[in-house]
């Protein structure tokens, strides 16, 4: 049915363009990719969380038949570079083990084949002996005197560690009347999409080109480091992405390891490889967040009046760093005082190797872990001075006249309403009605709680902020390479009958990219989205693309979308003028509106879109003069006042915050533990909402993915470093069955420094879900005294309290 043309397509909820291949089964996934004479690889990994290598024998794998190859240490080694990272510790990371593994499931060879089967069977042919040495998976206890050492070259197991200091955090602890402390414990866990990683590399031999066909969604994130690593000429490395990507939330950020080992892979065997992660193998050693042990104070007043904050955060990054970690310490770094207006911080970040698999980011990346102890540290401040935990938000927040805001440590807050967005969220749940039910409930014994969280959602990663890693002095150096900003691209085309044509390179991961750039062509245009084909294709031969390409960071409703306006107004000035040579009105008395463009005062004389592209096409000589013939127009997006850390480490190190509400009430069942969420409550301020429908289902999986990590999901190690959860069987993740019903809402602050006012939605409340939840579970039990300091809140962890409290 044809959709009735509204005053603007932005802000309509239009169904996805992608829908109907995906659910046709026509999406093109990287298992779908093929090429002659492909051949697959196999990964050997070591059932050791800390092992020398003593020996390693191929002879017997490379004996069956259909085995190529088997790559080793020996040309890791001989043909790459340990992997490039934002500390100056030296790790050196390998995409195979070299002397030692270091955690379970790290690759130790990898045999080539011409079928998966053989390659894995010849795998299990090989032969290594290990010397097994002590291992450790406590960050805590790998900072200790006396714990076994991962890298002894460092002597230590601290990767990086800085002491940021901002304002004047002592003057504002001296004047407090009260302290307030918390410690918590955040988990390892993961998102787990539904595809795992994925590639195919084929190197030519007549150009030395490498072309990596694979599953990242921001490869150019890696490209110099891939190169460096493969020691290549960073221009005969060629990445493409397929069409689809079934997933990613971060996980697949880490794929540059398995790129330089299916590389190496190619090279030696003279055929192009394949390799496909199964699901055992992403969860050994490629999809976990990684896991704090924080420390947080709150300075403040009795009234609640919050004067500075302190925060000890010590992370579990596992055996190796790999990027761009150690960047789960400084992703945060200019939201770290969240919705609050406080001037006076201090950060105390510790990244720890232990033997762990390596970490990688996770949806919400360092916010997750950020905001668990912020939230549960403004309610512990309710709590100790007798105040409304709601109350309390509402005294601290930055009020809407005090925007653009500056965080103590560099961030710039564009635009932001937070008063509003808690008030709306509060009445919408009733808040006042649900105490009051809540006192009433506690009557007859039910163990209810009701949860809160307020959150600056930091989106647009401004590149330089990892950087905050290396002390002021070294990045004083000549030789070092600054690094800000965040830019994307598009090109727009405009055939001779009138339809539009969008290239980006943005690399979608099933966020439905392509119907909100439609509307938003189609408002700058005056057409309908339907005449609008998005061909949003990655490959580093045919697009246009920066280092900062991709899609993470909830870039890109802010930088893509932005690119694509720009574009759009481009060859909307363009019509203009030629249809202003036509006519003899100036471009400003003319206007484009239903696929015409017309004059403004005699809105009778219009002329088609079609026939104006016609004549670019088809009649240049009649075009203005200096025109060039064609209707294409390529734009490039990037924000003002670009800037990497300063002396102080002060950083924007987001370019647009959002904001984010939440209300949750939950039933602590007494007999089983079991935590049941009996409201919901979400208001979200993401700019301008260009696609409600799309938006809606960001919020929703995000939400899902918080809660998975409240309740369910947690990478568990023994204390010799064995994974216990490798499989679905093991590893609890909810299903459609646990989705709780959600009310979602919107309040519209538009940013002013993007094209259309759009903000990032994509991670939000993954960073929410999570601290919500334990708020409301802790009140639930605020009269048992029992304490949520740690997560999953699974129904075992807190039998175990209940059972606890019922002994005191």
């Amino acid at each position: 049915m044809a959709i009735a043309k509204p005053e603007t397509w932005v802000g309509q909820p239009l169904k996805r363009k992608e829908d109907p291949r995906l659910l046709t089964g026509r999406g093109q996934f990287i298992d779908d990719f093929a090429l002659p004479h492909l051949h697959h690889l196999a990964i050997l990994r070591t059932p050791h969380a800390h092992a020398r290598i003593k020996v390693v024998d191929a002879t017997r794998a490379l004996r069956v038949k259909g085995v190529k190859c088997v790559v080793t240490a020996d040309e890791v080694v001989s043909q790459t570079k340990p992997f490039s990272a934002a500390i100056t510790e030296p790790i050196n990371y390998y995409c195979l083990a070299v002397g030692k593994v270091r955690y379970v499931g790290e690759p130790v060879a990898a045999v080539v084949a011409t079928d998966r089967y053989i390659a894995e069977d010849a795998a299990e042919l090989i032969r290594v002996e290990y010397d097994p040495l002590p291992a450790i998976v406590d960050q805590e206890e790998a900072m200790r005197q006396g714990a076994p050492v991962l890298h002894e070259e460092v002597g230590h197991n601290v990767a990086n560690h800085r002491l940021l200091s901002y304002g004047d955090p002592d003057a504002a602890f001296a004047e407090a009347d009260e302290v307030v402390t918390y410690r918590y414990y955040f988990p390892r866990y993961s998102s787990l999409p539904l595809e795992t990683y994925g590639m195919v590399c084929g190197e030519d031999p007549s150009t030395g080109i490498l072309t990596v066909w694979s599953n990242f969604h921001g490869p150019f994130t890696l490209h110099t480091v891939i190169a460096q690593a493969l020691r290549l000429q960073a221009n005969k490395l060629r990445f493409v992405i397929p069409r689809e990507i079934g997933g990613s939330f971060g996980i697949k950020c880490v794929l540059g390891p398995y790129v330089v080992l299916t590389a190496l892979a190619a090279r030696k065997s003279g055929y192009p490889v394949k390799w496909i992660e199964d699901r055992q193998e992403h969860m050994l050693g490629n999809s976990g967040s990684a896991d704090r042990v924080g420390y947080v104070e709150a300075a403040v007043k009795r009234d609640g009046t919050a004067l500075g904050f302190r925060y000890r955060w010590i992370d579990n990054n596992g055996a190796y760093i790999r990027a761009p970690e150690p960047a789960n310490l400084y992703r945060t770094t200019g939201n770290m005082t969240g919705a609050y207006r406080v001037q006076n911080l201090q950060l105390d970040g510790y990244a720890v190797c232990t033997n762990k698999a390596p970490s990688t980011p996770n949806r919400g990346y360092g916010c997750q872990q950020l905001y668990f102890g912020l939230e549960r540290l403004m309610d512990r401040v309710a709590e100790r001075l007798g105040l409304d935990p709601a109350e309390v938000r509402m005294r601290n927040f930055i009020s809407r006249e005090q925007f653009p805001y500056t965080t103590p440590s560099g961030g710039e807050y564009d635009a932001g309403d937070f008063h509003a967005v808690f008030q709306k969220a509060l009445d919408l749940a009733d808040y006042r009605g649900l105490r009051e039910w809540q006192r009433k409930e506690r009557e007859h014994g039910r163990l209810i709680g009701i949860g809160l969280a307020t959150v600056v959602d930091p989106s647009v990663s401004n590149m330089g902020y990892v950087t905050v890693a290396i002390d002021p002095a070294i990045r004083k150096r000549p030789d070092y390479l600054p690094k800000s900003g965040s830019a994307d691209f598009a090109t727009l085309s405009l055939d001779a009958l009138g339809e539009v044509t969008v290239l980006m390179a943005t690399a979608p991961q099933g966020q439905g990219h392509e119907m909100p750039i439609a509307q938003v062509v189609a408002d700058e245009l005056g057409l309908h989205p339907d005449q609008v084909m998005v061909v949003d294709e990655f490959d580093s031969a045919r697009s246009i693309w920066g280092v900062s390409s991709g899609t993470y960071s909830s870039r890109f409703a802010a930088v893509g979308i932005s690119a694509v306006a720009l574009a759009a107004r481009q060859m909307r000035d363009k019509l203009l003028r030629i249809a202003s040579h036509l006519w003899g009105f100036a471009p400003g008395e003319l206007e484009i509106v239903n696929g015409h463009v017309r004059v403004r005062k005699f809105p009778d004389q219009s002329i088609a879109i079609r026939r104006v592209a016609g004549m670019a096409h088809w009649n240049p000589g009649g075009l203005p003069p200096g025109m060039e013939p064609g209707l294409k127009a390529t734009a490039t997006f990037t924000f003002p006042r670009l800037a990497g850390p300063d002396e102080g480490d002060r950083v924007n190190s987001s370019y647009t915050y959002s904001f984010i509400a939440d209300v949750v009430a939950v039933e602590v069942l007494r007999e089983t533990g079991d935590v049941k969420i009996l409201k919901y409550v979400t208001v979200h301020d993401s700019g301008r909402v260009i696609n409600p429908l799309v938006v809606e289902g960001q919020v929703y999986g995000s939400v899902l993915h918080g809660m998975a990590g409240a309740l369910f999901e947690e990478f568990k190690y023994d204390s010799d470093g064995q994974l216990l959860c490798a499989n679905l069987a093991d590893y609890q993740c909810p299903t459609a069955a646990e989705a709780p019903e959600l009310e979602i809402h919107h309040v519209e602050t538009l940013s002013p420094l993007t094209s259309v006012g759009s903000k990032g939605c994509g991670e939000g409340s993954s960073e929410t879900a999570p601290v919500a939840i334990a708020n409301a579970v802790a009140d639930a039990l605020r009269p048992l005294e029992v304490e949520i300091n740690e997560l999953p809140l699974t129904p075992e962890r807190l039998w175990s309290k209940l059972r606890e409290a019922d002994k005191k």
